[in-house]
């Protein structure tokens, strides 16, 4: 009985071991980012941790708190705050800006919240971003910071190396030929860079933008980390400072119309800040 079994034993012990090693390779890159930050414990297939996902589309009020606001030059949005200059699909090809990590306050053991910052093309007005950042989150009182990139709707990718509240973070999405966009994300205090190049056709550029980001998750947008204010420098589009562009300020608001940051006014060299006030 046992000559009998030996070898079809060995082989199914052997495409079960393939069947994992390939499920591994596949989540390399966010297994990779869990072991690096042990304050995210929870991560998931697709690159999801704690199921969601920082980047995304602009999501824009419903209802009469669609209303609440006529301001020129203002949008509100449930999930965006920050600055975005809008045009005729194909008018953008290039975003850039500065900013210093925040510090997350975590001071809840049972809560998990997020906050995400960000350069990028398209989402205002159109089904794609591509955009690269960092995220300031807290895992119950343990924070986490980490940077990453996103080709929307694809899920994003995220990065392993160190990083610190008070660090110096420079990013950059560069449209050029017919197709190719290069994502930069450094951290000029640690001294690393990461450079990723996509190939991906037919997306709109119709839209720039440095954005301050409360991420979503399948069930909604999730609770602002209090990040306390982030400050931009050299927000810039097609080489030119948004300051000078008459961009649209957006307004982060919860379902009651309450803001959960502010937005200030944008300087001629692209600075700005975002000052934290409710998580939701």
């Amino acid at each position: 009985m046992f000559r009998r079994w030996c070898i079809p034993l060995t082989t199914i012990a052997l495409v079960f071991g393939s069947l994992m090693a390939a499920a591994g390779g596949a989540d390399a890159a966010v297994s990779a980012h869990s072991a690096q930050h042990p304050g995210i414990t929870h991560v998931r297939p697709g690159g999801m941790v704690h199921a969601f996902k920082p980047g995304g589309l602009m999501q824009r009020p419903t209802g009469a708190l669609a209303r609440a606001h006529g301001i020129k030059n203002q949008a509100e949005s449930t999930n965006w705050s920050g600055y975005a200059v809008t045009g005729a699909n194909g008018a953008f090809h290039s975003v850039s800006a500065t900013w210093t990590e925040p510090k997350a306050t975590c001071t809840s053991r049972r809560a998990t919240q997020y906050a995400a910052f960000w350069v990028g093309l398209d989402g205002y007005n159109s089904n794609s971003v591509e955009q690269t950042g960092t995220d300031s989150d807290c895992d119950g009182t343990t924070p986490d910071y980490y940077g990453w990139y996103e080709m929307y709707p694809a899920n994003p990718v995220y990065f392993t190396n160190a990083m610190s509240p008070g660090d110096s973070i420079s990013a950059s999405v560069t449209f050029s030929g017919t197709e190719t966009y290069t994502l930069v994300l450094k951290d000029n205090t640690k001294g690393w860079t990461q450079t990723i190049t996509k190939n991906q056709s037919g997306l709109a550029r119709s839209s720039a933008e440095v954005i301050t980001e409360a991420p979503s998750s399948s069930s909604g947008v999730l609770p602002l980390a209090d990040f306390g204010t982030v400050n931009y420098s050299g927000s810039s589009d097609n080489g030119s400072s948004m300051g000078g562009q008459s961009p649209t300020a957006i307004v982060m608001i919860n379902n009651s119309g309450a803001d959960k940051d502010s937005t200030s006014s944008i300087s001629s060299s692209g600075a700005f800040s975002n000052t934290w006030i409710r998580s939701s």
